[in-house]
């Protein structure tokens, strides 16, 4: 039954509208951005469909092109809208980090990072090279590594420490196999880039390691730094 036929108050554009985007779920807001289904599936059975298929929103809109479009009704136009709006959302989380100490908000820290690297097939560290109001002044991807190990220098580290003018670094990486846990080569690789920075005076505020199927982990809640 298309949506059109379901009454207003189950529709999930009506629903957003009285009740606000928080009232729906996964499947519901993906419904409104595609705006319509497919022979004998509503936009509310496709976007179901699309999350079941590739297991989350993060990593649907990490989702290539060949894969997306693999999924009858979704081509590349909805690829385009999909990283459109993924985009937005990065950037928009960028510029508050810019006005805010990052510290002082450990959600929107795991927000950002999940945004950047959940859906990554591949390892990878990166940075958020911070001010002395632990303000971001710049995010990058340091090392990209295989499915299961990442080459990280800590001389290279320093190197960019300095190029940013950074006065703190919040550091994470990725886990593709989807579990948040610190191996001992983690922890140790921590401890290297520490000793490797305070020596120009950078302090390491956290390690943060990222797994699309949990919360990310923190090593400086777990007391690993």
């Amino acid at each position: 039954m298309p949506i059109s036929d379901w009454p207003k108050t189950e529709r999930p554009r009506e629903r957003l509208l009285a009740q606000g985007a928080s009232a729906l779920s996964d499947a519901e807001l993906l419904a409104i951005f595609l705006r319509v289904g497919v022979k004998g599936k509503s936009a509310v059975d496709l976007a179901r469909e699309l999350l079941a298929s590739f297991g989350s929103l993060g990593a649907l809109f990490s989702a290539r092109l060949s894969d997306l479009s693999a999924v009858p009704g979704v081509g590349p136009a909805k690829y385009a809208q999909l990283q459109a709006v993924f985009e937005m959302t990065k950037r928009s989380l960028t510029e508050e980090m810019k006005l805010k100490n990052a510290f002082s908000s450990p959600t929107m820290v795991r927000d950002y990072l999940r945004l950047h690297l959940a859906g990554l097939a591949h390892e990878v560290f990166f940075a958020l090279w911070l001010d002395a109001q632990n303000r971001l002044i710049h995010a990058e991807e340091l090392f990209k590594g295989t499915l299961t190990h990442t080459s990280v220098y800590p001389r290279e580290v320093v190197k960019k420490a300095l190029a940013h003018n950074a006065a703190a670094i919040i550091f994470a990486h990725n886990h593709p196999s989807g579990v948040s846990d610190a191996s001992d080569a983690d922890k140790e690789l921590t401890k290297r880039l520490k000793r490797a920075l305070a020596l120009i005076d950078v302090k390491v505020l956290d390690h943060f390691i990222v797994g699309a199927q949990s919360a990310p982990v923190s090593f400086a809640e777990n007391g690993w730094l």
